[in-house]
């Protein structure tokens, strides 16, 4: 008999009630390190006292009334996103997802409205993860992504990741856009070099082709810029952003240059919940905050501490652990045990991590973890390392 809830997750036996800061609390008390951050979502933790101040007085006052009116937290979310960054306008979603459905369809009509009809392919990456929609699947265009879900929507070119040679064979008139994560996530925490993005943004230059950057976990702090692409000095047409940029409210971002939008007029895009007051009154207070610069230099600093002390533990135990790999506090230990026995054996010492391709387990932590709980990060993963070892000797 099926679940009441579709069984399409592979659940941990773990259920928590109550959080705050870098900690969860379980049903029966025991208190888990949180490494995971909802898979890079709660950005300053759980029950931050400030974003849970915002989102009471929006409750208290208004929680939705549609984008048939105007909304006075989108408004300021989407003034303090054009400031800081790169883009002109922004349209709000409820995930990466919606964020990838609209990138596409964004790209493609920016060149039918230019006469391209024909211009519609989009050039993607192995090992990318773009949402679990049709367009996202698409995009990914893995197996494990894409079985059983046919026919798949069209107009996808899928390269080898770090493959230059086959890109500059793709390149053609046919070609709309490239979209790729500055840091894959899912893929297994792997960031694409400064040199290999600039070169990117080169090649688009140099054809005319969009670029389309997601950083729905990477971006918002992640890497201890505001968006990681940042460090590359570059920046794209249009960009996803989600995850972290609602601190745990479900809120997502398409953030893009006035030429790139040019086609999105009224009536050709929208969304009901996309940009309510509640998600947009938290994200307002996680921009503020994240985006001071003062705020990022601490996420530099914390995530140079954590390197140091996960070299350490990975030096230790070689027979777990090939090495660290990451960007700011978007890390990741590539394993040479099975890394779902890494993170189960977690589960044991009081330590969340999260899975992802390439054998690896992903270390996201809240962008103001303290000190301390870095400290009792890398004792609790020592800890981890050593049931492993002991369980595959």
């Amino acid at each position: 008999m099926i679940a009441s809830i579709l069984p399409t997750y592979s659940r941990a036996p773990l259920t928590f009630v109550s959080g705050e800061g870098s900690w969860l609390v379980e049903a029966d008390g025991r208190r888990f390190l949180d490494l995971g951050a909802g898979i890079a979502v709660n950005a300053l933790g759980h029950a931050h006292p400030a974003l849970v101040e915002a989102l009471s007085g929006q409750a208290n006052a208004l929680w939705h009334v549609s984008n048939l009116y105007n909304i006075p937290a989108q408004q300021q979310l989407a003034d303090a996103l054009v400031e800081k960054t790169f883009a002109d306008t922004v349209f709000f979603t409820n995930s990466g997802t919606e964020a990838c459905e609209l990138a596409v369809k964004m790209a493609r009509k920016y060149w039918f409205d230019k006469g391209a009809q024909d211009r519609t392919q989009i050039i993607t990456f192995s090992g990318s993860f773009h949402g679990r929609s049709s367009a996202g699947i698409a995009a990914a265009g893995s197996e494990k992504m894409i079985k059983g879900f046919g026919p798949l929507l069209p107009g996808f070119t899928h390269l080898e990741f770090g493959d230059h040679d086959a890109l500059q064979a793709a390149v053609s008139d046919k070609i709309a856009a490239i979209m790729v994560e500055p840091v894959q996530g899912e893929g297994g925490i792997r960031p694409l070099p400064d040199a290999c993005l600039k070169g990117l943004r080169d090649l688009c230059d140099e054809h005319g082709i969009l670029m389309i950057l997601d950083e729905v976990q990477c971006g918002m702090g992640r890497t201890g810029k505001l968006f990681a692409h940042e460090w590359a000095g570059i920046t794209p047409d249009i960009m996803m952003v989600a995850k972290g940029i609602g601190g745990g409210f479900p809120l997502g971002a398409v953030l893009a240059t006035e030429n790139a939008a040019s086609g999105m007029t009224a009536g050709t895009h929208g969304s009901t919940y996309g940009g309510n007051p509640l998600a947009c009154a938290v994200g307002a207070k996680v921009m503020e905050i994240v985006g001071d610069d003062a705020f990022l230099a601490e996420v530099n600093r914390k995530a140079g501490l954590l390197r140091q002390k996960l070299e350490g533990v990975v030096a230790a135990y070689p027979e777990v652990f090939e090495a660290v790999r990451g960007s700011g506090l978007m890390l990741g230990l590539k394993c040479k045990a099975t890394n779902t026995d890494v993170v189960g054996a977690g589960f044991a010492e009081g330590v969340l991590t999260v899975p992802a391709a390439d054998n690896v387990v992903r270390l996201l932590p809240a962008l103001n973890i303290t000190d301390e709980d870095i400290g009792l990060a890398a004792e609790k993963l020592d800890a981890v390392a050593s049931r492993v070892k002991e369980a595959n000797a």
